[in-house]
């Protein structure tokens, strides 16, 4: 046993058979589920992936499960499941669970506290209820119209007004039409909008007019390799963040007075312009490891990030993670994405399956407790496989409702689902121990096929 696994913090007695293992992962996009006590756990196949999905700088470990900040055990004997965690979101220890000999061995590279409850969802329920208290009070969550999973990277300003003015003319309540991805080359250009995409104070003032509420979508942590910024400031960059627009990504330094004040500018910037939903992508980066101005590990950088953001903008911006580390993350998003996209772009058919299901209903009991669990976009055209499945997974496990469709492309079927999404709402209030049950089983069904 190597060193870095930790010392063992418990001995749990289980059955090989009904035994279970619930583990957390790091972020918005690692695996998260209920496992059986003989499993092993998800494992990167690239070091892309392991930069991008998992934890960076930390071995995943090859027998058994792995979870950061979070495990628990529910034994399958009929005694009480232990959850093994911390309520400190800059101290998460990874902790580990193996099977040896009918006995389950906890161990753990950080303080974590033991606590036992009846069953595995009310030892999640109540470690979320012991975080709960450094969340401020949760707002409602508006109803959203997403670019994303119609327009991709080619979206362009004429694109979004076309989306106002489709819902109105269908008379559909959404709070919030927001640009995703496409819109700008990037903070290692200045986040500046695309000659391509046109006007952002064109849509703002389109979206404003029709009384909604305008959101944008931003990487504010991680930059491009072959940036301008990474060129010109190589002393703000942290260490590799994997790789996406066709290049390697860099995580930034949050610490230094150069990153902080640029990000400054480009959010205030933003939210002159009328943008109050902000979805905050990518932001695992700014928790890569890596040396510092200031001598921080990676997580408290990273949250030190996370408050200057929240400082910017002020109370009244709603605050969205995603691929996001989640338990370092507690307290400073409305909002957080529990699973990965709907689907990548390629996928559009859905042929790939749902990506997102297992951590989605792994990941219910943080819902009304740490944030709004974001399931992302419902995708209801009937050109998308998995466009029934999805959308009754997000409507039951999720509390952010959105959908990213061009309307006209909607079948019957496709405008009455949204339709019911918007009316539905978002939600604030924890799910009962029926949905936590059934996400459970759902999570650990989806996690061994």
């Amino acid at each position: 046993m190597n060193d870095d696994e930790g010392a063992v913090v418990d001995e749990v007695p289980v059955d090989p058979v009904t035994g279970r293992v619930y583990a957390e992962g790091w972020q918005s996009w690692s695996p998260a589920t209920w496992y059986a006590v003989t499993a092993t756990g998800r494992a990167p196949a690239e070091t892309w992936q392991h930069e991008m999905r998992f934890r960076p700088g930390t071995r995943v470990a090859t027998e058994g499960v792995q979870g950061e900040g979070l495990l628990a055990v529910d034994p399958g004997t009929g005694a009480p499941a232990r959850c093994y965690g911390t309520t400190d979101p800059v101290a998460v220890p990874t902790i580990r669970a193996t099977l040896s000999g009918g006995r389950l061995l906890v161990r753990s590279t950080g303080p974590v506290e033991r606590t036992e409850q009846r069953d595995g969802e009310s030892a999640l329920a109540a470690h979320g209820d012991a975080l709960a208290a450094q969340v401020p009070d949760l707002r409602r969550p508006p109803t959203v119209w997403c670019s994303w999973y119609r327009y991709f990277e080619e979206v362009t300003d004429a694109d979004i007004i076309e989306a106002v003015h489709d819902l109105e003319a269908h008379d559909l309540g959404v709070d919030v039409v927001q640009v995703d991805d496409g819109w700008s080359p990037g903070l290692g250009e200045g986040l500046q909008p695309a000659e391509r995409f046109g006007s952002l104070a064109r849509v703002t003032d389109e979206v404003r007019a029709s009384n909604r509420r305008a959101g944008i979508w931003l990487a504010p942590f991680v930059v491009g390799a072959g940036t301008t910024l990474a060129r010109e400031h190589p002393d703000w960059l942290v260490g590799t963040a994997g790789r996406n627009w066709g290049q390697p990504l860099m995580g930034l330094d949050l610490t230094h007075p150069g990153v902080q004040e640029l990000l400054t500018d480009a959010l205030r910037r933003l939210v002159e312009l009328g943008f109050d939903y902000l979805k905050l992508d990518f932001l695992y980066a700014g928790a890569v490891p890596g040396r510092r101005v200031e001598d921080v590990d990676e997580v408290a950088a990273y949250r030190s990030g996370l408050r200057l953001v929240r400082e910017v903008v002020g109370p009244d911006v709603y605050l969205v993670g995603c691929g996001a580390p989640i338990l370092p993350s507690v307290g400073l998003v409305d909002a957080m994405r529990v699973s990965p996209d709907t689907f990548h772009e390629g996928g559009e058919d859905g042929s790939t399956g749902m990506r997102g299901l297992m951590p989605l209903a792994a990941r219910a009991w943080q819902q009304g407790r740490l944030w709004v669990n974001d399931p992302d976009c419902v995708v209801a055209r009937p050109s998308y496989s998995q466009r029934e499945r999805w959308a009754q997974a997000a409507r039951r496990l999720g509390g952010l409702r959105s959908f990213s469709d061009r309307l006209s492309d909607l079948d019957p079927w496709g405008l009455g689902v949204v339709r019911d999404l918007v009316a539905a709402g978002g939600r604030t209030q924890p799910f009962g121990a029926d949905v936590l049950a059934d996400g459970a089983a759902l999570a650990q069904h989806e996690g061994a096929r």
